[in-house]
Formats: C-alpha cells, structure tokens, sequence
C-alpha cells in the first residue's frame, strides 16, 4: 500500500514559525545567504529555541500517542538542505522526533507544495508566501514572530481561537461595514440571519480540527473559541452557521469593539487567527497569534487605500 497522509490532519510549517531563527534571518535578510548557511552549519549541534507556534504542534502531535496516525506536521521551508538538518535536529532534540518529512527549497516559493501534502494549515513568518497559499485556497497564516510564547496551563488541551469574519466566515458582512457603515451592517446580519454565511479561508482547518476532536481520546482535547468584535444582533449569524456546519466551538465572545488581547489573555490559547494587522499587534502582546491576509480588509491595505476608522461592528 502507497504511504498516504489522508485522514490525518496536516500541518506545514516554516522554521522561523516552529523555531526562533531571528538571528539567522537576520542574515538571510541581509541577502547574504553563505554567512547565513555557515551560521546553520555552526550551530547543527545547538538546537534552536521554541518558536511562537511550537505549543501548537507539540500539542497537536501529542494526539498521536500510543501510535495514532492523527496529525502530521511537515516542515515547509525556504531555507536551504543544509540549514534543514538543523530544524530536524532541534526538533528532536525537543521532543519533536515525529517530524520527519520536510521540503527545504533553498529561496524559492514553497507553497505549490501544500497541494500535494494536502494541508489544512500554512504557517510561515513570510507574508507573501501566506498571501500566495490563501490565494490558492489554502488555511494560512503570517506568524508574528514578536508574539509572546503560548502558557503551559493546560497541557492536554490544545486551545486555538478564531476571528470570524474573513477567516472562519467569508468576508460578505465585512464588505458591507466597509461600505455602508455600521447601521447598516446591522440590518444586514439581522435580514440574514438564518442564511448562514459563505466559509471563509479557514473553515477547512476548523472542520478538520473538530474531526481530530472527535477521534481524540483522553489524553488530548482540542478547545476552540469564536473571538469577534460583532455584538448583537449580529451574533446569530456565525452561531447559526456553525451549527449549520455541523461544527461546533467551545466558547464564543462577542466584543463589540472591544480590543481582544486581554481576552484572548485569559481564554490561553496556543494560537490566534486574525485578518487585521491591528488586531494581531494586540494580540500578539499576549499570546501567539498570525495574520490572515484575506478578504476586502486587507485588499485595502493592498492598494493602499485610507481606512475607515473600525467601529463596534470589527471583526
């Protein structure tokens, strides 16, 4: 029988988002890729330390105890072979000996591989390839490498939370806020409210999550939150819609306008999807968190157009 990844839940992952390679970037970025090289090669012994989304996979592998094949994280890089030896080296070294398969692609654009791997989720410290993999229908997300490390509060439970708009649900509500203002964004949602909204980029991985859920046994548990700036009335439409997803989360906060990071603070999560730049820097200060570049929030700041200033309705 062909080795297949099917029914396991995959994972493509940059260093910089597993590892803290900050030092070395730094060099990459310089455009001097032999100093860069040389670094990898000098360290290959020294494992590099966690990054802002180790939490997120270790405790995502860990739902492959007792020889389950549930998850699989593959390392998807721009850094050359010889700096890959590293990675794999560091991931042994802390306790990460399942991540085995990797494509180190030396500078080139490696997100045309997340169709063969079958992917859920994309997380690299480089915008332009997330930008590329949304653009090909693929969960992804900028890793704000500046975020604070994820608490070790709840060890046997992997706790991810989502915005809605624009990540979980298409962003159809947030182009009528975006042209039409608040009031009418109002009425939209409350009109439509037993129409349930269009996906968004990251419904697959939230599906893909609940099937992991699902299969999970006591050592594991997946924990999820809804955290938008909606209020109500506005709040029916996403509950009605998961529910019409057959998808459920655990906790669902409806802010009206209120910055997230202090509640995202206390909720834990290991990660935090967001589509606004503004709501990630917050966010950021408290726990792990990645940028979604997607929807008509972020083709604004594309074309760099001036943005209307967010009311209550921010999602």
């Amino acid at each position: 029988m062909p080795t297949t990844l099917q029914d396991q839940l995959v994972v493509a992952i940059s260093s910089r988002a597993l590892f803290d390679f900050e030092e070395e970037n730094r060099l990459f970025e310089a455009g001097d890729a032999r100093a860069y090289m040389q670094l990898q090669l000098d360290k290959l012994d020294q494992p590099a330390a966690p990054g802002v989304a180790f939490s997120l996979v270790k405790k995502l592998l860990a739902f492959n105890a007792g020889g389950a094949k549930r998850v699989e994280v593959v390392m998807l890089s721009r850094n050359d072979p010889v700096s890959g030896m590293r990675v794999f080296r560091s991931a042994r070294a802390h306790g990460l000996a399942q991540i085995q398969r990797g494509v180190f692609t030396q500078g080139r654009d490696p997100y045309h591989y997340l169709k063969p791997l079958g992917a859920h989720l994309f997380l690299s410290a480089n915008g332009a390839d997330v930008a590329q993999a949304l653009a090909l229908g693929h969960p992804a997300a900028q890793v704000a490498t500046q975020a604070v490390r994820a608490s070790d509060a709840h060890p046997g439970e992997v706790r991810i939370a989502f915005d809605g708009d624009a990540v979980l649900f298409s962003d159809e509500a947030e182009r009528v806020f975006q042209s039409d203002g608040l009031d009418a964004f109002q009425s939209h949602e409350v009109e439509k409210a037993d129409l349930p909204l269009p996906p968004g980029p990251f419904q697959p991985f939230l599906a893909a999550l609940h099937r992991l859920q699902l299969a999970g046994g006591e050592a594991m548990r997946v924990r999820t939150a809804l955290v938008t700036a909606r209020s109500a009335p506005a709040n029916e439409r996403p509950i009605k819609t998961l529910m019409q997803w057959g998808v459920a989360v655990d906790e669902a906060m409806f802010l009206g306008g209120l910055p997230k990071g202090e509640f995202l603070r206390e909720f834990q999560p290991d990660f935090f999807f967001d589509d606004q730049t503004g709501h990630i820097e917050h966010a950021a200060r408290h726990v792990p968190a990645g940028h979604v570049a997607a929807g008509v929030t972020n083709l604004s700041v594309a074309r760099a157009t001036p943005r209307r200033r967010r009311g209550s309705k921010t999602a």
